[in-house]
């Protein structure tokens, strides 16, 4: 079994946490071997995460003059597509299951 951060670090106060130049958290680990790792784009968006359970997700945030899109998939097959506005209200969402919720506005009216 590969040893996780804390144990090749002989770290002994739990939980060890690690956080990037910005503060934000990039690595969670408790005592029990239990880990979490994060990585953000320049931004600080999330746009990957895994654990030890062999669980993850990607995100990608495309931004644009109205405001931005996530795409959303996870380790379980879940993927989700949304589009918020510049006010960062969800206007649209579409996910594996077929649901597609549209509340953008019609630009022709």
């Amino acid at each position: 079994m590969e040893k996780t951060i804390a144990q090749q670090l002989n770290v002994k106060d739990f939980p060890f946490i690690i956080k990037d130049k910005n503060g934000k958290e990039i690595y969670y680990e408790r005592s029990d071997r239990y880990w979490l790792k994060t990585e953000r784009d320049e931004d600080g968006e999330i746009i990957y995460r895994e654990n030890s359970d062999e669980w993850w997700l990607k995100k990608k945030f495309v931004k644009n003059d109205n405001g931005f899109e996530v795409y959303y998939q996870d380790s379980d097959g879940f993927w989700s597509n949304r589009e918020y506005d510049e006010n960062e209200n969800c206007v649209y969402n579409e996910n594996i299951f077929g649901v597609i919720e549209d509340n953008r506005p019609n630009k022709n009216k």
